[in-house]
């Protein structure tokens, strides 16, 4: 009897076959019943059945739960039972804010023969501003022939030089400049590089002259040596590839690239650290808000962090159109570095009369968001107090004034900008000028340019030079540190005060009220010799110097 236990048990843990198991426990029962069983075995004999039958049938159980957890795999969904559910599935992360999906529908053939049509059709000297495939285009074309041409987007520091002699002689091209603001266009970057200049599109891709053009944008970066120029040997709606120009064609200035293009394409400005460097950035902030109308119980202000470029502060102007904001103010620089640390707006000061709508008084801005020249922004709510009051609105201040605080998380002992804003129901928003007309800006003669900026260059013992200037035009801090690493800071200034649509008799003002006498002479001289009421060709356009006699009071 113990032997025929010991064979049962060792069927089941030494892995032997379960029918020879069975035929070999049944042949030892016969064998004991023909010897005859004493008392003891025969009350054995339940538990050795309870073995001989149990294990096979758990063996059998076992091994149709193997089946069903194998062929369950490979069954449908539907033919599940309703307790088989699967644990429900997170939805997608949702794309950053900057972001825009890649994902467009595909073009067909006339879509994209119309799109080319429409961008390289000339536009007779005008930047037009569309969307174009799914893309947001600031524009110009022209035909150009053996003589050259320059082709020039409005307000955006962007310009295409063709040399004379680039084209064959009886020969006309048509020729296109575009800045996109597609932000899916951009180059793909890392943490540590920086986008620090426009996406710039030459066309029609691919053609070639026979001199190199020159292309000229603008860029923000501080150190020059960290600055790349980068080209995506491909048209507008293919897939970017972009590579590193190399420096021999490119020339890559405090504030602007030059690039000698034997073939046209799309092009842009990286900022890249090595390994233990730190980069930085130049960016300019810019507030906006709708007018402050009588009786308006709620304002919302918008503050942008935009790469210092003239084509990042119109892509704000065109993105507030919609909505009816305006800039208020000029813009703010920021030194901005990039080093992994967020930007923190900190609302610190509201006017009496009004609160904060949102929740929270600072908000954070990602770095990359910055870094990588998204151009976001963040913006607060302000609402008048009587909104929540059985008070009259006019009762209360009819102006509102806030003051913020911006800086990197962790660098604001080092470096903040405080930010200030006002508006009131009495000022006066004069309507922005026509699309089509552009607005005035006087410009200086060239040859007075040029007078005026060898004499504000050098610096002056008692400080009237160029940096006088500048704090006579409102610039402090640093502004005037930021013209000063300008490659010709006197020219910055002068440049400004013509955005400023500054007269010649404004500026002679300035220079008598500096005590610069040779320059308010080199003004008089020039207006001495311009007849009156005459035109006269200005640095960089045309400016009228109708009734501009002044006295002759040094």
């Amino acid at each position: 009897m113990n032997r025929s236990l010991q064979q049962a048990s060792g069927s089941l843990f030494g892995g032997q076959a379960l029918g020879l198991g069975w035929c070999r426990g049944a042949g030892e029962l016969a064998a004991s019943g023909d010897r005859g069983m004493s008392p003891q075995e025969s009350s054995v004999q339940p538990l050795q059945l309870l073995l001989l039958v149990g294990i096979p049938v758990a063996s059998a159980f076992l091994l149709l739960q193997c089946l069903r957890s194998h062929c369950s795999q490979w069954l449908p969904r539907a033919s599940r039972k309703p307790d088989d559910q699967e644990e429900p599935v997170s939805p997608p992360t949702p794309l950053p804010e900057y972001e825009l999906p890649r994902q467009c529908p595909p073009s067909t053939l006339p879509e994209v023969a119309s799109f080319y049509q429409e961008l390289h059709t000339p536009t007779r000297g005008q930047t037009v501003t569309r969307q174009l495939m799914h893309k947001l285009l600031v524009f110009t074309a022209r035909e150009v022939d053996h003589r050259g041409g320059c082709l020039m987007l409005q307000d955006t520091g962007i310009s295409l030089l063709v040399p004379p002699g680039a084209v064959m002689v009886g020969r006309q091209e048509r020729v296109s400049l575009a800045l996109v603001w597609d932000l899916t266009d951009a180059p793909s970057l890392s943490h540590r590089q920086g986008l620090v200049s426009p996406v710039v599109a030459c066309g029609p891709h691919g053609a070639s002259f026979l001199k190199p053009c020159t292309l000229t944008f603008k860029h923000c970066a501080q150190q020059l040596s960290q600055a790349c120029v980068y080209t995506s040997n491909t048209s507008l709606l293919d897939a970017k590839v972009w590579r590193p120009l190399g420096r021999p064609g490119a020339h890559i200035s405090r504030d602007e690239c030059h690039i000698l293009l034997s073939h046209f394409s799309l092009y842009t400005c990286v900022l890249e650290a090595s390994l233990g460097q730190a980069a930085r950035k130049w960016l300019q902030l810019a507030m906006f808000c709708s007018p402050l109308a009588p009786g308006q119980t709620h304002l919302q202000l918008r503050v942008y962090f935009l790469n210092n470029t003239p084509c990042a502060l119109q892509w704000a102007i065109t993105n507030e159109q919609p909505h009816g904001g305006r800039m208020r103010g000029p813009c703010q620089l920021f030194d901005f570095t990039g080093a992994r640390a967020d930007q923190c707006l900190k609302l610190k000061y509201i006017s009496e009369g009004w609160e904060n709508v949102d929740d929270s008084s600072s908000q954070l801005v990602p770095h990359l968001h910055i870094w990588h020249g998204k151009c976001p922004f963040r913006s607060f709510c302000f609402r008048r107090k009587a909104a929540n009051e059985n008070e009259d609105c006019s009762a209360l201040t009819n102006e509102i004034i806030v003051t913020m605080h911006t800086f990197q998380n962790g660098l604001e002992t080092k470096y903040m900008e405080i930010l200030r804003f006002q508006a009131s129901e009495e000022e006066t928003w004069a309507a922005p000028p026509p699309a089509s007309q552009p607005p005035l800006c006087n410009r200086l003669p060239p040859e007075l340019f040029e007078q005026l900026q060898m004499l504000l260059e050098p610096a002056s013992v008692t400080g009237n030079d160029w940096r006088r200037l500048a704090s006579h035009l409102g610039l402090c801090g640093m502004k005037i540190r930021f013209l000063s690493c300008q490659r010709s800071p006197a020219a910055a200034i002068l440049e400004l005060f013509e955005e400023q649509n500054g007269s010649l008799q404004e500026l002679h003002y300035l220079m008598t009220s500096m005590e610069r006498l040779d320059c308010a002479s080199a003004i008089q001289n020039y207006l001495n010799r311009t007849p009156r009421g005459s035109s006269a060709t200005m640095h960089g356009g045309t400016w009228e110097n109708d009734g501009l006699e002044l006295d002759e009071k040094l």
